[in-house]
């Protein structure tokens, strides 16, 4: 059994910083914190079940493709495990590991009673015909059958994915079981129709305003005339740019996988969002210079906000960044030796398990909605949402002054602390 401090020094090894080797990072830096005894550490850091499955779906052209599939729980102390389904062409078994764990931190910290899950379609989402992707989705929801329910794995949206495809995963399941609605809540993030939430969709992006505002507010930086740099224009990047320019913020620079855009007096999402819509994506918008998608880390702001994928910020570029705040909007966007650069330069990071935990929060509304056969309004939604995005940051804030740690090391330390409560309170026998 490898010692506490044999994790600890592969993890400062890592020259491959991937999503898994950051949440290993973070995990194994964070149990050095606290004092986790190497046992504790070994049962938090493995994942209690990995899934691979092989689907076989026939496609509307009649070809029969051969797709990997992947599931992941890696913890269910303090809940269901909770996390979305991720489709896209590279996806691995790793990432998905990494992915679940970083779940588990974020469940925890949110304070919402569910462990960390994840799952992967490895399959180019971008592809594919409406018709080929439920296609897809079925099959992906009735081979993953066994392994999903209100008190195992609850999934959701993710990269790739969204509330279409959310609907029929739940639609698959009460299909099977000859019924018309699910036992529970199988899934969240489905349409309104289905049993869906208002405001579901929107709630990642704005629990990322929501924790740039308390982050102004503590640093006593206006939000109004704030310039902002976004990377990512998909359903997070674009809700939290709508959300912050609708506050008074410029947002001044936005990169999608086409390109990057930037207008020093600022861009008018609201304009840009229906040139997406209709061109899709934001290459060719004439209202804004174009640059390299490379060049958005390049760009002075007041606030930076990564929301596309893992590993953005790196070696390579974070010494180009200047910014007063960063905002992960993205699960793992900064690799842990480019994160000690950003804290000694003195940036303010809001931590991806923090900053991006709205979605999540709101999954939980909806899953007690469904679980109790209540009806919440999005007046209600949006007012919980804002109420516990401001809590966690808060409480993640004064921890850091009192213990003068970062941001990250904060909230990695009271997630942490709380799944080894749940441990020790259910016990260690099975």
């Amino acid at each position: 059994m490898p010692s506490l401090e044999h994790l600890i020094f592969k993890a400062k090894e890592m020259t491959k910083h991937g999503i898994l080797e950051t949440a290993k990072h973070n995990l194994a830096r964070t149990a050095e914190k606290l004092g986790v005894d190497s046992n504790m550490l070994n049962k938090i850091e493995a994942p209690k079940e990995k899934i691979e499955l092989r689907l076989s779906p026939v496609l509307s052209d009649g070809k029969v493709v051969n797709i990997e599939a992947y599931i992941v729980r890696h913890n269910d102390v303090l809940g269901p495990s909770k996390g979305g389904i991720r489709m896209a062409p590279d996806v691995t078994m790793d990432d998905i590991v990494g992915l679940s764990m970083e779940m588990t931190w974020k469940t925890s910290l949110i304070g919402v009673p569910f462990g960390g899950g994840k799952s992967g379609i490895k399959f180019d989402a971008t592809s594919l015909s409406d018709i080929d992707k439920e296609i897809i989705i079925r099959s992906f929801a009735r081979n993953a059958r066994r392994h999903f329910g209100p008190e195992l794995y609850v999934p959701a949206p993710d990269m790739g994915t969204n509330e279409a495809d959310m609907g029929h995963v739940r639609d698959c399941v009460s299909y099977s079981d000859g019924i018309s609605i699910t036992r529970g809540c199988f899934v969240t993030g489905k349409p309104v129709i289905l049993g869906g939430i208002p405001g579901r969709k929107s709630a990642t992006g704005k629990g990322v305003v929501y924790t740039v505002i308390a982050a102004c507010e503590r640093l006593g930086i206006d939000i109004k005339g704030m310039s902002v740099v976004l990377q990512g224009f998909g359903n997070v990047g674009s809700e939290a740019a709508k959300e912050i320019a609708s506050l008074g913020a410029k947002v001044i620079a936005i990169s999608d996988i086409s390109g990057g855009l930037f207008n020093e007096e600022g861009i008018d999402i609201e304009e840009l969002l229906s040139y997406v819509a209709q061109n899709g994506s934001i290459s060719g918008y004439s209202k804004a210079k174009q640059i390299a998608k490379e060049e958005i880390f390049n760009i002075a702001c007041d606030c930076l906000i990564p929301a596309a994928s893992g590993s953005q910020i790196t070696m390579k570029n974070v010494n180009n960044i200047k910014t007063k705040i960063i905002a992960e909007a993205a699960n793992a966007p900064t690799t842990p030796d480019a994160d000690k650069v950003l804290t000694d330069n003195g940036v303010f990071v809001i931590p991806d398990i923090l900053c991006n935990a709205g979605g999540v929060f709101v999954s939980y509304l909806e899953y007690v909605q469904e679980t109790q056969h209540e009806q919440i309004t999005e007046a209600q939604v949006s007012a919980r949402l804002s109420e516990r995005m401001k809590v966690s940051f808060d409480k993640v804030y004064e921890f850091s002054l009192a213990n003068k740690t970062s941001m990250r090391e904060a909230a990695m330390q009271i997630a942490l602390k709380r799944v080894v409560e749940g441990i020790n309170a259910r016990g260690l026998l099975p």
